[in-house]
């Protein structure tokens, strides 16, 4: 399969998120369009992150709520913390910049799908953005991938 990302991708616009979207907000995007991640882009269209259904459930965990009790009690030595930090801290408090992953894989509109795949594989992900000049054009995912082998089997 000698294709480029943008010939698979699905292209802008997208179902993104802003970096201050709340989660219940960002859960509902996810439920709403039938997706399991979305890009967090700023109002010009770049590409500040990426948030996907594992990011969310991520933040009900009880290891990570421990962890953070015991960071607090540190830093508080022994003093009261503020009630709206603590309310900053609930999950539907938190913002999409508290939660997205920042260290996003990309690539550009004529990476070849063989690369992509290898950068799934590399990485462990499932989809990656496609950038031009740093704005979002598109995204490909495994199914854009599975689509296109199935096109080419016809």
């Amino acid at each position: 399969m000698n294709r480029t990302a943008a010939e698979i991708m699905t292209p802008a616009p997208l179902i993104v998120v802003h970096p201050h979207d709340r989660v219940p907000k960002i859960a509902s995007t996810l439920r709403d369009h039938h997706v399991s991640a979305v890009p967090v882009v700023d109002a010009a269209g770049n590409l500040l992150g990426l948030i996907s259904e594992r990011d969310l459930i991520r933040q009900l965990g009880n290891e990570q709520e421990k962890r953070r009790a015991w960071w607090l009690e540190l830093l508080s030595e022994g003093e009261g913390l503020a009630s709206d930090f603590l309310d900053y801290l609930k999950e539907e408090n938190r913002s999409a910049t508290d939660i997205m992953k920042h260290d996003v894989v990309t690539v550009t509109e004529t990476t070849p799908v063989s690369d992509i795949v290898d950068l799934f594989a590399k990485h462990g992900i499932k989809r990656v953005p496609v950038l031009r000049a740093g704005k979002l054009v598109g995204i490909v995912a495994r199914s854009d991938i599975i689509r296109a082998m199935a096109d080419g089997a016809r």
